[in-house]
C-alpha cells in the first residue's frame, strides 16, 4: 500500500474509531483530556508504524491497545494521590501481564457504557453551548479543531481555546464520567440532544458563508443521534430527534441546484428526496410514540416533517394537521422562532392573511428583532396577497439581516421579482 493509500486509511479509521477509543481510555483514567492524550498517542503510533507494517486486519483494536499500554505508563508515572489510583494501575499491568491487554481483548471491549458516558460528558451543561458543540464535534465526530472551525467559520485559534477551556471547565468542576440516572439524566439528556440538535441545523442551514448548506455537519449530527438511540433506546425524545434528523436529510439533495443555489420547500424536486431515509424516520417516529407518553418538543417536530415527507406536492399537506402540532409545540416551548413557524403553517392552512396577521404580532419580540427569517416570511406573504412594493421592502430587509451569501442572493432575487 502506498503512503498517500495508507494515510488515507488511518484517516478514516479514525474518523471511525476515535470516540471509542476516547471513550474506552477515559473509562479507565477517568479524564476526558487526558484520554484524548492518549488516543492522539495510539495515533501517532499507527502513523509511524503502519506505512512499515500495514494497516492491521483490526485497526480499531490495534489502536485501543496501543492506547491501553500507554493508559498504563499514564497511571505508572503519575505521582499517586491515592491507593484506588495505585489499584487501578496494578490491576491494568496485571492484566498486561496475564496477557488480557492484547489486540484480539481490545476488539471485545464493550464500549457501550464508555461511549455513551462520553456523550453526556461532552454535552455537560457546565459547558457553554459553543464549547460543548466544538468538544462534541472533537470527541465524537473525529473531526480536527481545523475542520470544525471551518464548518462554523470561525478562527482555528477560538475553536481550539474552546476545546482546551472546555476540558480544563470540566475537569476543575470536577465532573463525573458517568450518565446521569433518574431526574438528573433527563436534564442532562437535553442538553446532549440540544447540541446533536444545533449541530445539524447548522449544517442544514448555514447561518453564514457561502455555502446554504453542510452536508458533512447534517451527516456528523445524524450518526450521533443513531449511536445515543442505540445506547438509549427506551428514550422517546432520542427517537424523535432521530426522526427529525432522517426526514430532514431526506431533502438535503433537493435543498440546492447546480451552482448551490437554494430551492425553497415549495419549489424543490420531490423525487429528489431520499426515500430510504424517510423510512428510517418513519420508523424512529413510529419506535418514539410507541414508548408512549406526551411527545416532547423533537417528537412533535418530527411528526411535523414526517406530514412533509408523506405529501407528494405541497398541496396535498395536511396543513391543518401540522398547525395543530405547532400548537402543541408552541404550549412546551413559549419559543416565539416556533410561533413564527406555526404563523406560516397557518398561512397555509387558512390563507396569507391570517399568517401575516400572526407574524406582525411577533414584530416586537425581542428574540426576532434581528432574525432574518421574519421579515422573509412577512414579505412572502405580502406578495402572496399582491402587496408588491411592500414585499420588496421586507425581502431586502431580511437580506441585509442574513449573514449567509446564499440566502441573501435568493432574498434580493425576490426582492427584484417582486
Amino acid at each position: 500500500m502506498s503512503s498517500g493509500a495508507t494515510q488515507r486509511a488511518i484517516d478514516a479509521v479514525w474518523r471511525i474509531e476515535s470516540a471509542r477509543l476516547i471513550a474506552g481510555l477515559a473509562g479507565l483514567v477517568r479524564d476526558v483530556g487526558v484520554a484524548e492524550d492518549l488516543a492522539q498517542d495510539a495515533l501517532v503510533a499507527a502513523l509511524e508504524q503502519w506505512p512499515e507494517s500495514g494497516v492491521p486486519d483490526k485497526p480499531g483494536a490495534w489502536l485501543m491497545a496501543v492506547g491501553k499500554r500507554r493508559a498504563i505508563d499514564w497511571l505508572r508515572h503519575r505521582n499517586m494521590r491515592d491507593g484506588k489510583h495505585a489499584e487501578l494501575s496494578y490491576e491494568l499491568e496485571a492484566r498486561q501481564e496475564a496477557g488480557a491487554l492484547d489486540i484480539e481483548a481490545a476488539a471485545d471491549d464493550p464500549v457501550g457504557d464508555d461511549l455513551l458516558r462520553l456523550i453526556f460528558t461532552a454535552c455537560h451543561p457546565v459547558l457553554s453551548t459553543d464549547a460543548r458543540v466544538a468538544l462534541t464535534l472533537r470527541l465524537l465526530g473525529g473531526l480536527t479543531t481545523e475542520e470544525i472551525a471551518r464548518s462554523f467559520l470561525v478562527p482555528v485559534s477560538t475553536v481550539a481555546q474552546r476545546i482546551v477551556r472546555a476540558k480544563r471547565t470540566l475537569s476543575e468542576a470536577k465532573v463525573r464520567y458517568e450518565v446521569p440516572r433518574g431526574v438528573a439524566l433527563h436534564a442532562r439528556l437535553s442538553s446532549v440532544l440540544e447540541v446533536i440538535y444545533l449541530i445539524f441545523n447548522e449544517g442544514y442551514s448555514a447561518s453564514a458563508g457561502e455555502d446554504w448548506i453542510r452536508p458533512a455537519l447534517c451527516e456528523e449530527a445524524l450518526r450521533l443521534a443513531r449511536i445515543l438511540a442505540e445506547l438509549t433506546p427506551a428514550e422517546a425524545e432520542v427517537h424523535g430527534l432521530v426522526a427529525l434528523l432522517e426526514i430532514q436529510a431526506s431533502r438535503l439533495r433537493a435543498r440546492t441546484g447546480p451552482a448551490g443555489e437554494p430551492i425553497l420547500l415549495q419549489d424543490q424536486n420531490r423525487a429528489r428526496w431520499d426515500y430510504v431515509l424517510i423510512g428510517r424516520g418513519l420508523g424512529a417516529l413510529a419506535r418514539a410514540e410507541k414508548l408512549g407518553g406526551e411527545p416532547g418538543p423533537y417528537g412533535l417536530q418530527a411528526a411535523i416533517a414526517a406530514c412533509h415527507a408523506r405529501a407528494r406536492t405541497m398541496e396535498e399537506t395536511d396543513w391543518l394537521r401540522i398547525v395543530a402540532l405547532y400548537d402543541a409545540l408552541a404550549e412546551i416551548t413559549s419559543s416565539p422562532v416556533v410561533e413564527l413557524n406555526r404563523a406560516v403553517a397557518v398561512a397555509m392552512a387558512f390563507g396569507p392573511a391570517a399568517g401575516l396577521e400572526l407574524v406582525d404580532a411577533l414584530r416586537d419580540a425581542p428574540q426576532l428583532q434581528n432574525y432574518h427569517l421574519v421579515p422573509s416570511v412577512r414579505g412572502d406573504l405580502l406578495a402572496r396577497l399582491g402587496r408588491g412594493a411592500e414585499a420588496r421592502i421586507e425581502f431586502e430587509r431580511a437580506a441585509a439581516l442574513t449573514e449567509n451569501a446564499r440566502e441573501r442572493a435568493l432574498l434580493l432575487a425576490r426582492a427584484a421579482a417582486t
